[in-house]
């Protein structure tokens, strides 16, 4: 892992941001700092002050899969007052923590997030996340970061086994939530947010979204 650079100085004068680089040690200031210089990074994570940065994202394995939850996850939310669904927000979670989930879905208002200078503060109900070649980083250091800052429930869509595992933290510690005799896991948190794993798993959208009447 390469360790904290230091800020070099422009022929001007003024400080250069050298740009992240996975595996940087960083705190969460840092990070951001970083993050907001470089606006051709698209996507960075801070995790237990490490950066991570993930590879190209392919339509087989990352990109389909992510527009499904977020379409099974967005309709949800339209038809609830005071939930909100959010893509690739940036998460505050801490001095070392600060994530970009691919789906979150939470309380507008009397909820665990915060909104601060357009970035949303705090661990959110419920994160979502799609993992191809990132299911150890996923399954591991994520679960143990969302868990440390009180994320209600994690769902990891572990694509290439043909998984998905829904989380339910309780009494500090994350329980797998099991899908019942018709194949459906039930959230816990948002009444109604029914999934047919299943049908999510084959690609069957209409019948995902008939699981949320």
């Amino acid at each position: 892992m390469s360790m904290r650079k230091s800020v070099a100085a422009a022929p001007s004068g003024r400080p250069v941001v050298p740009p992240l680089e996975n595996g940087d040690r960083l705190t969460r200031r840092e990070f951001h700092e970083r993050y907001l210089q470089h606006p051709e990074i698209k996507k960075a994570e801070l995790v237990e002050g490490v950066v991570h940065m993930p590879s190209p994202v392919s339509t087989d394995h990352h990109a389909d899969q992510h527009g499904q939850l977020a379409t099974w996850l967005g309709v949800y939310a339209v038809r609830h007052e005071n939930v909100r669904m959010s893509l690739d927000a940036t998460l505050i979670l801490g001095e070392t923590d600060e994530p970009q989930p691919d789906v979150v879905l939470r309380r507008s208002e009397g909820g665990r997030t915060k909104r601060r200078d357009g970035y949303l503060v705090g661990g959110p109900e419920l994160v979502a996340e799609v993992s191809a070649s990132t299911v150890s980083y996923d399954m591991h250091f994520k679960k143990e970061m969302y868990r440390r800052h009180g994320v209600q429930e994690y769902i990891v869509w572990r694509v290439w086994d043909g998984e998905l595992d829904w989380f339910r933290l309780r009494d500090g510690q994350y329980d797998s939530l099991r899908p019942d005799a018709a194949g459906i896991i039930a959230s816990e948190v948002f009444p109604g947010l029914r999934l047919n794993v299943a049908a999510l798993l084959a690609g069957d959208m209409a019948a995902v979204l008939e699981g949320l009447e």
